[in-house]
């Protein structure tokens, strides 16, 4: 029996590892390294071994309520920790869960949670859940959600949970207007949780974000019916999840017509929740280590399909990433024909032990997403190309953190073609409106986009283009009307539009100053020069100095100055902050973004950096007793930490 439990043990501690790894994999960096299926299979195990063993292993994430928060934004702690829900597959064991009593049955949705609170009927704070113990301040970005309440009757004080979600129609929108397959999102829960929490509430607004209602923490009418708190929350304008009423002879059926509204559903949702009718009764229950015992969560059992896999396409994008893409013989999933499924990367073809002619078996993630949920014959018998499908040139397979990934090593691949032409069109750079990437490739494709200039003169090649697909005659002329607005720029914008190594927006602009908008005294510079500007070093002098040294370079500079023209240069601001370097973090109050505030301060001469240095002058940051890393490094180094009322008012500069 002891081999038999260190063979328990040493698979736990195996199980960990692995849940732990791909758990950051996919919170904190955005990579999938394993399935959802495979996921939830290894989880499951470990839960069992758990409980059968009696054993929990230190970081079992069976113990552990979310994961690590970054530091961009604000924290805050939570009054009471928010626990995760136990789950269940299996309709009898909701059954018997419910017994003699009352239930609320609503969408399980799949998306970021988040606390709002209100006072005098004003909305004065959104929390995310973050770990269940301390979340991320992001009350700017909520005041921008498509459908939240500013505002309510109510003017005592509420504190309410709901989930923020991103539909699929706003998913797939956001997703066709990036070009590139390694680039797009891979599924509506990573674009709403980036979405969510961007430090710019602009972009927040731009994704759609919806609040979907789903607990009443606080406030409200006093009742002990959960039924009656939904109704509460939706007569003060909140979207409140979709629910109904059930008991044990019910939920069954209940159950059943949930999921026939999956594929109808347009929120993305990942199972049920079912929670007492009696709050009361449910609260008297108390909670264990990790779960609620008022609650518990069902997950559909996946739909399960067998079939042959056929081929691996591999398909190139603009970054050299070469992404591996499953064929299989068609099969019947959640009601769709499924032929094609994303493998992601070389490590999951790998694991998966892929070839040709292997028996797998696939399933819909969240009944929406086709994966490969195991191979049965594991022959591994699938070459990873050596050579690029676009180009023909020279593949690599790299380590790129915990994922090996396939590389084309051709700097001229086709593929990588509208990276150069997207930056140069950018809304900091060119700033062509209405011109994405698939766009490009199409204009690439029919021979009409072979240089920078070439977007300036598509009406050479109007009858091509409007053969394309999706490209009629209105199409054209709208951007060719883009193409025509954007001729007028400044030096600096074409600067950075060139796409010379480490140039970005803020040294472009830091250079056009140092020159005085002289576009002959920039593209002239010497390395000397260049190393008299306060932030250029030797590698980006050496690259700006090689750039403009190359034949071919010079031509496209003057193709480019051909068709475009230089506005005419203002009057620069007073250099009031020469020789000071600032950092900006958290959320601003009279800036509209971060950038606004950078340029202001370049504008007057000083610096703005990403990171806290010694170098650093000032922070700026309004909650000067953040626990934040770019804090906490201020203190170390004694930098002074200043709000952006302290900064205006130290520096003569009035409300933007």
């Amino acid at each position: 029996m002891a081999g038999a439990s260190d063979e328990k043990r040493k698979r736990m501690t195996e199980l960990v590892g692995q849940l732990d790894e791909a758990a950051r994999a996919y919170y904190t960096d955005s990579k999938e390294i394993m399935t959802n299926f495979e996921y939830d299979r290894l989880y499951d195990e470990l839960e069992a071994l758990e409980k059968e063993t009696g054993i929990v292993m230190a970081g079992s994430p069976t113990q552990r309520v979310g994961y690590e928060l970054l530091d961009e934004l604000p924290k805050e702690r939570h009054e009471e920790k928010m626990l995760s829900l136990g789950k269940t597959k299996d309709p009898d064991e909701i059954v018997s869960w419910l017994g003699d009593r009352k239930g609320v049955l609503s969408w399980k949705l799949d998306g970021l949670t988040v606390v709002l609170t209100y006072q005098g009927g004003e909305l004065v704070k959104a929390v995310t859940r973050g770990n269940g113990e301390v979340g991320e301040v992001i009350t700017n970005n909520a005041r921008v959600f498509s459908n939240i309440p500013l505002t309510i009757p109510y003017k005592d004080e509420v504190i309410l949970r709901g989930e923020a979600t991103i539909s699929y129609a706003e998913f797939e929108r956001i997703n066709a207007g990036i070009g590139e397959a390694d680039a797009k999102y891979k599924n509506p829960r990573n674009l709403c949780s980036g979405s969510v929490r961007q430090l710019n509430n602009k972009v927040t607004a731009e994704r759609n974000v919806r609040f979907t209602a789903f607990a009443l923490v606080k406030g409200g009418d006093d009742t002990d019916s959960r039924m009656a708190q939904f109704d509460w929350m939706s007569s003060q304008g909140f979207a409140v999840v979709d629910h109904v009423l059930v008991d044990a002879g019910s939920v069954k059926q209940a159950i059943a017509d949930f999921e026939k509204k999956i594929p109808e559903n347009e929120d993305p949702s990942d199972g049920l929740v079912l929670i007492y009718e009696d709050i009361a009764y449910g609260k008297s229950l108390g909670v264990t280590a990790k779960y609620p015992r008022d609650g518990i969560a069902f997950k559909w059992r996946d739909e399960i399909a067998e079939t042959t896999l056929r081929e691996i396409e591999w398909s190139a994008s603009r970054t050299g990433l070469i992404n591996p893409i499953a064929v299989f013989d068609p099969v019947e999933l959640e009601g769709t024909t499924v032929s094609r499924a994303s493998v992601h990367n070389v490590s999951i073809v790998e694991d998966l032990k892929l070839g040709i002619g292997d028996t797998i078996r696939v399933y819909k993630a969240n009944m929406i997403i086709p994966q490969i949920a195991e191979n049965v014959t594991k022959s591994g018998s699938a070459a990873v190309p050596d050579i690029c499908p676009v180009c023909g040139g020279p593949a690599v397979i790299r380590q790129e953190a915990d994922v090996r990934v396939l590389i084309c090593g051709n700097p001229s691949c086709p593929a990588k073609q509208t990276k150069s032409f997207a930056l140069f069109a950018s809304r900091d750079a060119m700033n062509i409106e209405g011109l994405s990437e698939q766009t490009i490739e199409k204009l690439i494709s029919v021979g009409a986009l072979k240089t920078p200039a070439d977007l300036f003169r598509l009406g050479d090649h109007a009858e091509e283009i409007a053969s394309l697909e999706g490209m009629g005659e209105k199409s054209l002329a709208n951007l060719m009307a883009a193409a025509d607005k954007a001729r007028k720029t400044n030096p600096a914008r074409l600067l950075y539009a060139l796409g010379i190594t480490g140039i970005g927006s803020a040294n472009a602009g830091m250079i056009s100053r140092h020159c005085g908008g002289d576009w002959e005294k920039i593209s002239s510079l010497s390395k000397e020069e260049l190393l008299e500007i306060d932030g250029v070093g030797e590698v980006l002098a050496d690259a700006f100095t090689g750039y403009f040294a190359d034949e071919e370079n010079r031509k496209t500079v003057e193709d480019i100055l051909s068709e475009i023209g230089f506005e005419e240069s203002v009057q620069p601001a007073e250099q009031k902050l020469e020789g000071l370097t600032f950092v900006i973090t958290g959320s601003l109050k009279h800036f509209s973004n971060r950038k606004e505030l950078q340029e202001l301060i370049q504008d007057m001469g000083g610096k703005a950096a990403g990171s806290v240095s010694g170098n650093t002058s000032f922070l700026i940051n309004n909650d000067k007793t953040s626990s934040s890393s770019k804090n906490k490094k201020a203190a170390q180094l004694g930098v002074p930490v200043i709000t952006e009322e302290d900064f205006m008012e130290r520096f003569g500069i009035k409300d933007a």
